[in-house]
């Protein structure tokens, strides 16, 4: 029922579901209806986008997630197969993340899967698992094509923030009137945060920006370094104690956080295995901010 659960949860579908853990609708949704029936509780309920998960079953995702990881390294082990947990898992992920969340991450994959190689492929651009250009990816968008299997882990939210040095040199902004007097680092030829302030009825150009680079990670260290005010995920910016968080009243959008895997994810172990690893860590990662 747990794995009947997950998979609906996943794909929003009964009929994606079952195709991806080779079972048939009938028998999903009387693993679903049990389910309920022991809980208590409604787990989905039916829209015009297919199977919506009611806040109860999101409620339970994180620690269903943790069941099932541990109930299949447990069958694993019992079946004998825990030597097919070997050889290489390739990760794609934006340059940000590969940088800042996956580092201990993949400290705590060497210690528990030592015969699992870890390949990361950092790009701000999406590599193609159709093609095998990696075997997992993390991404900050609900992926399209239909072959590949996708679990949303939640949202990062997006923040202001300034290093104290910053702040101390130039004082705190109350206000969004108060941005113009105060140095922000923007994009290069990206439109993000344009759009962001215009969105917040700021009308700003690339040239009210005097601090422009499109390179994430150049951006992070820059507002590290108190060159100006900069935005940033909201759970690695908090982790920094020399950053402090600016309420101006700006309303920021949040990004989806999306661990994507291609089909062979049902029948090769060592994917499998990595992806419920790393499912369950960056959705901790998640709620931390």
């Amino acid at each position: 029922m747990l794995r009947s659960f997950l998979a609906v949860l996943d794909s929003g579908s009964l009929s994606t579901a079952a195709g991806r853990i080779d079972t048939t609708q009938p028998t999903l949704s009387r693993h679903i209806r049990a389910l309920e029936a022991v809980l208590g509780f409604s787990l989905f309920t039916r829209s015009v986008r297919g199977l919506e998960p009611t806040e109860a079953a999101l409620a339970l995702a994180d620690d269903a997630r943790c069941m099932g990881a541990a109930a299949e390294a447990l069958a694993l082990k019992a079946s004998g197969r825990s030597e097919e947990l070997v050889g290489t898992v390739r990760i794609a992920a934006s340059v940000v993340v590969a940088n800042l969340v996956l580092p201990p991450i993949v400290a705590a994959l060497r210690q528990d899967e030592p015969s699992i190689q870890i390949e990361i492929a950092a790009s701000d651009t999406n590599h193609n698992l159709l093609r095998r250009d990696a075997d997992i990816a993390i991404r900050m968008a609900e992926p399209v094509q239909e072959s590949l299997i996708a679990r949303r882990l939640g949202n990062v939210p997006i923040g202001l923030f300034a290093a104290r040095s910053y702040l101390a040199r130039r004082g705190t902004p109350r206000t969004t009137d108060d941005l113009t007097r105060h140095d922000v680092i923007g994009f290069d030829r990206g439109e993000g945060i344009v759009r962001a302030y215009a969105a917040n009825g700021l009308s700003f150009g690339r040239e009210d920006f005097p601090v422009r680079c499109d390179d994430q990670m150049v951006s992070w260290h820059l507002l590290l370094a108190g060159v100006g005010l900069g935005f940033a995920q909201v759970p690695l910016a908090t982790d920094q104690p020399d950053l402090k968080s600016i309420d101006v009243g700006l309303r920021l959008s949040s990004m989806p956080v999306w661990l994507v895997m291609h089909d062979e994810v049902r029948t090769n172990a060592r994917i499998r295995r990595i992806a419920d690893v790393m499912s369950i860590r960056l959705a901790g990662w998640l709620r931390s901010g």
